[in-house]
């Protein structure tokens, strides 16, 4: 990335980042045109390659803003204070849907990220996903209350299954060509959460 980038005002880094955001969450990786990013943006094609090298380029950009956008709303809410296990998983839902209700595209970017599979971007991209997701639950699970749960229960593995409920949903949208509806995301995740509380905790801790 050229580091004229960063000089630009906030704005125009956000419409570009935005715009990018929307092409990318809309379209295949292949069928995403840097011609429609640059004339969405309000730029040159030519201005939009002097600032980032080329679309690979512009795409892991782009990746690594909205990863980082992530990890530091929730940091900054003070996720790492929370000790209960179904609460922490709730917050970050709750951080995640502000984060979508401020980037118009965002869900859909992510989504296309998670689910890679341009073998010109694919590999790496899905590994420092995994890897993201390894480390997550070190990172914001490592101090909740064990003793809520019943004897033999692992809360990795309950981490675990709601990625995979949430991936298996997702997948599930994507091939019936279902818009996605936060409102009813939410409204399934709670739900599910409920379900694996009653399975999970003591009943003093219901």
């Amino acid at each position: 990335m050229n580091e004229k980038f960063l000089e630009l005002t906030e704005e125009k880094q956000m419409r570009i980042i935005d715009t990018a955001m929307e092409v990318f969450g809309t379209n295949e990786y292949k069928h995403a045109v840097t011609d429609e990013i640059a004339r969405k943006a309000g730029i040159s094609k030519g201005l939009l390659f002097y600032y980032f090298k080329n679309k690979k380029s512009l795409y892991q950009y782009v990746y690594q803003y909205c990863l980082q956008l992530l990890i530091d709303t929730i940091d900054e809410a003070g996720v790492k204070n929370k000790t209960d296990f179904f609460e922490i998983m709730r917050f970050g839902a709750d951080k995640k849907m502000e984060l979508i209700a401020n980037h118009a595209y965002i869900m859909e970017f992510c989504m296309k990220a998670y689910y890679m599979n341009d073998e010109n971007i694919a590999e790496e991209i899905t590994q420092d996903i995994q890897q993201k997701v390894n480390t997550m639950f070190a990172d914001y699970f490592s101090h909740i209350d064990l003793f809520k749960f019943k004897e033999g229960i692992d809360p990795f593995y309950i981490f675990q299954m709601l990625q995979w409920m949430a991936d298996g949903y997702i997948r599930t949208k994507q091939k019936t060509k279902e818009k996605l509806d936060i409102n009813e995301i939410m409204e399934d995740y709670d739900r599910w959460e409920e379900m694996f509380k009653q399975m999970v905790y003591r009943k003093e801790y219901l």
